[in-house]
């Protein structure tokens, strides 16, 4: 009979780089026991305006955003980060620059705290690990720019349908105002866009 007293429950980040980022189980297993893990009560700050960003933030459980404040102390969301996501303010983190943007929990959240010396630390010995780097940040890269592209030239209706395929879960997660800020309309706009994709029998999957 095998005994489960000692088996230990993979974590979220374990099962992540092994079922994403094509790490094996033992090299997966070292990496996530050497990081460090923070817990965040919904509304708590990790990250001010004024501050270093010192990690990237890896989302376990739970809902984080990053938003910025305008001259006028209008809030304007960048992006979102739920389970099996990353957040980081780049310029920060990777260019020694102090932040222009808050990172927030939105909801009571477990992170992982990865910082830039054990990513490339972790890179020089494990080429899957820095394969994976390089796609992950090439991707952000793609996600930013199709957003860019969306806020200068898409309808409102274009611009809700894109983050629903993106955040197909935060529907019933995030605060309205906070989904108008993303896609950069007023609330009274994204109730009127819901009306007419209500109207249209258009149900997010």
């Amino acid at each position: 009979m095998t005994s489960n007293i000692n088996k230990v429950e993979p974590t979220q980040f374990f099962s992540y780089l092994v079922e994403t980022a094509n790490i094996s189980e033992n090299e997966a297993q070292h990496i996530d026991a050497s990081l460090k893990r923070e817990s965040y009560k919904k509304g708590d700050i990790l990250l001010r305006k004024g501050e270093l960003c010192r990690h990237s933030f890896f989302v376990e459980k739970g809902l984080l955003r990053s938003y910025m404040l305008a001259g006028d102390g209008k809030e304007h969301v960048i992006q979102f980060a739920p389970e099996k996501w990353f957040i980081v303010d780049r310029s920060s983190t990777y260019f020694n620059e102090t932040s222009d943007s808050f990172i927030e929990a939105i909801e009571d959240t477990d992170v992982v705290l990865i910082n830039d010396n054990f990513i490339c630390e972790i890179s020089k010995t494990n080429p899957n690990f820095n394969k994976f780097n390089d796609k992950l940040l090439h991707n952000h890269i793609r996600q930013m720019q199709k957003r860019i592209k969306l806020l200068l030239g898409a309808s409102a209706e274009v611009r809700y349908l894109s983050f629903i395929k993106t955040y197909h879960d935060l529907l019933q997660r995030v605060p309205q105002w906070m989904i108008a800020s993303y896609l950069g309309i007023t609330p009274e706009s994204l109730s009127r866009v819901r009306k007419d994709l209500a109207h249209k029998n258009f149900k997010p999957s």
